[in-house]
């Protein structure tokens, strides 16, 4: 279970499919899409879920028309559910219930996390230890503890503290004078609508990118060090080669929903996903 004392709390928020009971490929609806190849309505298991629980093609996700599944990060919430919250029992319809709940709860600690491994952040990490703690017990709950919470209400009282963290860690590059590009660095660029646009080789660090729309976006290249991607839509952006080191608040499923490839910097605690050593062909096909 979660525990802010914990040596790498990153570790305790990865998924772990062989302690969960493949609740993501059973508990969601999901619709014919870009995304998914088929429909598939809540509660029923997926056609390729295998008697083991697991993925039959999961080395073929995103080549079957599945990359939503490749992009899902449950922050290791599936094996809490079925581990903690309702002690390792064998799937049952209940936890389809309360893992979107735990899943949203995991997921600001993985943002709470992050604020606290920041130096720069430092004037808030006394908050985010205590807003931890909070969350963390939260998600320990029981089922109709895990069933009353507000998860809306819980991301709006830890966003604040994230914001402050953000703007701490992006401070050293708003006076800086502007270089080569479109934005100049520490631009303020929060839920633009930037699909499809042309960004190679732009300069962004330290950019507040909070749930901007970068579907699709050209990104080849593009200076993205300590910019802000909390929430930011990155499906099918082209970050071959570009530099998000110390990217804040960058998530695996984010990561994995992006074409790059081994020239890209990603932060180092995200693995680099497989799909990266495509052929250039096969990633503009994405």
């Amino acid at each position: 279970m979660p525990s802010t004392e914990h040596p790498d709390p990153f570790a305790e928020l990865q998924a772990d499919c062989d302690r969960c009971r493949a609740l993501c490929c059973v508990g969601p609806a999901f619709a014919r899409s870009a995304d998914f190849a088929v429909d598939k309505p809540a509660g029923q298991p997926c056609r390729h879920l295998r008697g083991d629980a697991r993925c039959g093609i999961h080395t073929e996700l995103r080549q079957r028309g599945f990359p939503g599944c490749v992009a899902y990060d449950c922050f290791g919430a599936g094996q809490h559910v079925v581990q903690v919250t309702f002690g390792g029992r064998e799937r049952e319809a209940a936890m389809f219930g309360v893992l979107p709940v735990v899943r949203a709860l995991h997921e600001l600690l993985w943002y709470l996390a992050e604020v606290r491994e920041r130096t720069a952040a430092g004037p808030v990490h006394g908050a985010a230890r205590e807003a931890s703690e909070r969350v963390a017990r939260l998600t320990n709950g029981d089922v109709e503890a895990l069933r009353a919470v507000d998860v809306d209400a819980e991301r709006a009282a830890v966003d604040p503290l994230l914001r402050q963290a953000s703007a701490l860690v992006r401070a050293p590059f708003r006076n800086r004078r502007q270089g080569r590009g479109a934005f100049r660095p520490g631009a303020a660029l929060a839920r633009r609508d930037l699909a499809g646009a042309d960004l190679r080789n732009v300069r962004l660090s330290g950019a507040d990118l909070r749930g901007a729309l970068l579907i699709g976006a050209d990104l080849r290249g593009a200076d993205l060090r300590e910019a802000d991607l909390i929430g930011a839509d990155l499906r099918a952006a082209d970050l071959r080669g570009a530099d998000l080191t110390g990217a804040l608040f960058l998530t695996r499923g984010q990561v994995q929903a992006a074409a790059g490839d081994a020239a890209t910097q990603i932060p180092h605690r995200l693995p680099q996903p497989a799909h990266w050593l495509s052929t250039r062909q096969e990633v503009e096909q994405q």
